[in-house]
């Protein structure tokens, strides 16, 4: 830093610093990357608020949009930015997003817009063609584009539910409720199923299709529940053997001894609190079972079932292997609750970095002091995995075993967790959630067998 600059940094010390780039104000977090040669100008304006401290990670260029927002709002939005001063120098600032983000995170992320356009239903309109893109909406297509900010209606947009139960606690199901605001939670899903839809660059029609396909495939999955309360997700693997998380059934089963200490069912209809002991099936016995969670693939149980009634199909004939990007869908009972489905997007190896630094500058706010370090270690952690499957999922607590399907309906994965961290607020949130790669568990399943003849004896159907 010159001495120049830090003279006149020093004499306007208690002022914001504007940092403007083509005529188009610019984030002090701006990526480096994207600046390409370029005349920046400083410019001063009355400071509003104290700015906040960032965390770096490196960030490939590669993966980043660009697009811009008038400093004016448009359609029954008076007011956008934290800081009004900064209408006096610019007519636009520029945000920056990653690719497969929504347009609200980024937004959040960019730190000048005022909380009010997050908490109503604003969207954001093209000044050129004048089409809303809404905060629900991916970034990936708004590269170089400019936008005003309006406001669709004044009510406030869907609340996401924030989870409350960490993976060993258990649930107790209520038996004459309702499923509480079931219209906004369909209507969520619904927009989520959209951003999936654009990412996947195959005919509509073919979409129908898949969403059938899984929806049929959902019969499979089924809710892991110790004496009546819920534990966790799981599927049907082949015949009567249901595969799930070991992490699941850990605290109940006595591995020396091979037995369950406690009753443990499989509910494949749970899809509404009507049908709460739907396709309940008895767990006769653990076939298998193993607790490794450093170890890749080494975090699954097989739990054989009594088979009182006829059973879905198995998905083990359904497998595949993990794809490198793209679009996945998880099917499970998150919170304990009735089977969901949510599509989401595969983090490849090289971005997770990104969404743990995204993460952090949305929460910077709320979280304590102590998980910067956390978010480090998160960092490095997802870093040295590789060969696990990385994706952004709604899918928390109670999802553990749930399976993961690929944008062809293979199931390539076995949904795991996440990196959970407790913010200051006393809200549990996840930064990044990963699966086992499926033909890796069921390698692990082969070679835990191979060690037991006398099981193999009793049991020829395997």
């Amino acid at each position: 830093r010159s001495s120049q600059f830090r003279e006149t940094a020093e004499k306007q010390k208690d002022k914001e610093l504007v940092i403007v780039r083509d005529g188009k104000a610019i984030s002090s977090h701006f990526p480096c990357s994207l600046i390409k040669d370029e005349r920046l100008t400083l410019k001063y304006v009355k400071a509003k608020d104290k700015p906040k401290k960032t965390v770096k990670f490196s960030v490939p260029s590669g993966e980043l949009v660009m697009f811009h927002v008038s400093v004016k709002g448009g359609k029954n939005v008076v007011r956008i930015l934290r800081n009004p001063a900064l209408k006096d120098k610019v007519r636009e600032v520029t945000v920056y997003a990653y690719k497969g983000e929504k347009v609200k995170n980024a937004l959040r992320r960019d730190g000048r817009f005022l909380n009010i356009i997050f908490k109503r239903t604003c969207a954001l309109a093209n000044i050129s063609t004048e089409v809303n893109t809404e905060m629900s909406n991916l970034v990936d297509g708004l590269e170089g584009k400019t936008f005003q900010i309006i406001m669709l209606n004044k009510s406030s947009p869907p609340e996401s539910l924030s989870p409350t139960h960490d993976y060993s606690e258990s649930q107790e199901f209520p038996t004459d409720e309702k499923i509480p605001r079931s219209q906004i939670m369909q209507k969520n899903l619904s927009s989520q199923f959209r951003d999936l839809v654009k990412t996947i660059k195959t005919p509509a029609s073919k979409e129908v299709k898949t969403m059938k396909r899984l929806m049929d495939l959902s019969d499979s999955v089924c809710q892991v529940r110790v004496n009546g309360s819920a534990r966790g997700s799981g599927f049907l693997l082949f015949g009567k053997f249901v595969l799930t998380n070991g992490h699941v059934v850990k605290d109940v089963y006595n591995e020396n001894q091979r037995h369950l200490d406690e009753k443990v069912t499989v509910h494949f209809s749970f899809e509404s609190l009507e049908e709460v002991e739907g396709g309940r099936e008895e767990v006769e016995e653990i076939v298998g079972f193993e607790h490794q969670p450093d170890v890749l693939g080494g975090d699954w149980t097989l739990l054989r079932l009594r088979a009182q009634q006829a059973l879905p199909d198995g998905l083990l004939a359904h497998s595949g292997f993990l794809p490198q990007s793209g679009g996945i869908c998880i099917i499970g009972h998150p919170d304990g609750g009735v089977k969901k489905i949510d599509p989401c997007l595969i983090v490849k190896h090289e971005n997770r970095n990104q969404v743990v630094e995204k993460h952090y500058n949305e929460n910077q706010g709320q979280i304590n002091l102590i998980t910067s370090r956390f978010f480090e270690g998160v960092a490095q952690s997802v870093q040295q995995n590789q060969q696990v499957l990385t994706y952004e999922s709604c899918f928390y607590f109670g999802s553990s075993g749930s399976p993961v399907f690929d944008q062809n309906c293979r199931v390539v994965a076995m949904h795991t967790g996440g990196f959970i961290y407790q913010t200051s607020l006393g809200e549990n949130q996840s930064v990044i959630e990963f699966g086992h790669p499926l033909p890796v568990v069921i390698e692990r399943i082969i070679h835990f067998f191979s060690h037991y003849k006398q099981w193999y004896a009793r049991n020829k159907t395997l």
